[in-house]
């Protein structure tokens, strides 16, 4: 059995899958985006190292902050994790809050590979540019991206160059069927009042446990253009550092666009998951127990 815990920032997703991997015996495989990063952890709220099960999990740490990745890359990840789990333990778990990344490894999203291709033309152009393009190709892709993500942006052009149809028109030719049998989707979703004073409490502690010295650290050995960088906690601390704001307002942006992204997780898990829903992490493990 597969099962796959979601749910919004601060919803106890990985107190769960600990319980799931002490419980079954088994390992867990990390969904979310930016835990896939080394060096970041207090900002990403990463599983501590010295934690029992810390060796338990896979693809945690996997990239430095200044190597990309994508969606692709995760996808085709996952999948080898899985099949090789798969001959070790009868269950897995897939834990995170990254919802495309666990459609597009458990689903059958496909990717055509474009990293061989010739962008030095779209290079050349503004990202107020590419972004314009883009809508003019893809207008329902074009605002699923910001105009500041000039890799995306990219990708999402040379993709369309590549083929005779746009992004949004090739996945809604693929069936979206599950590429898995026995998946059990287990989605935590605490109510509001009770998630966004998680939110503000975690995103305290963050600065509490160091923070800022981590952005410190980053910013001394790696570029401040990197992806890894626009990562909620991080770009926030970067404007304070560079005393564009107070840290006052530095703690209060950060839960207010944490608080942002886990309305959004929020949509997205409801929307694209059938799924089993706990008001919170003791619920699911109350019900698990008694399985």
């Amino acid at each position: 059995m597969i099962y796959v815990v979601m749910g919004p920032t601060c919803s106890g997703k990985t107190e769960v899958a600990n319980y799931l991997i002490d419980k079954f015996d088994c390992d867990a495989i990390n969904f979310d985006a930016f835990q896939i990063y080394q060096e970041m952890d207090i900002g990403t709220a990463k599983l501590a190292k010295d934690d029992p099960h810390y060796p338990r999990y896979h693809l945690l740490d996997i990239k430095r902050p200044d190597e990309s990745f994508s969606v692709m890359e995760y996808q085709k990840l996952c999948r080898e994790e899985i099949d090789k789990l798969s001959k070790k333990f009868k269950d897995i778990i897939l834990v995170g809050g990254t919802g495309l990344y666990v459609r597009a490894a458990l689903y059958d999203y496909v990717f055509k590979e474009e990293d061989e291709s010739d962008t030095s033309e779209l290079e050349k152009l503004s990202n107020d540019e590419l972004w314009e393009m883009l809508r003019q190709l893809d207008p329902i892709e074009s605002n699923k991206i910001h105009k500041n993500n000039r890799k995306r942006l990219v990708r999402a052009i040379t993709l369309i160059n590549n083929s005779d149809k746009n992004k949004t028109e090739m996945l809604s030719e693929q069936e979206h069927k599950l590429v898995y049998d026995n998946i059990r989707f287990i989605y935590i979703s605490p109510n509001r009042d009770t998630l966004y004073q998680n939110i503000n409490d975690r995103v305290i502690k963050m600065f509490d446990e160091g923070l800022i010295e981590e952005v410190k650290g980053l910013i001394s050995k790696y570029s401040l253009s990197l992806t890894a960088f626009q990562g909620i906690g991080y770009k926030e601390v970067i404007q304070y550092l560079n005393k564009d704001i107070s840290l006052e307002e530095c703690i209060s942006l950060v839960q207010q666009r944490t608080r942002n992204y886990a309305k959004r997780q929020v949509t997205f898990f409801k929307n694209q998951f059938k799924s089993e829903q706990y008001s919170s992490k003791e619920e699911v493990i109350k019900s698990l127990s008694e399985d």
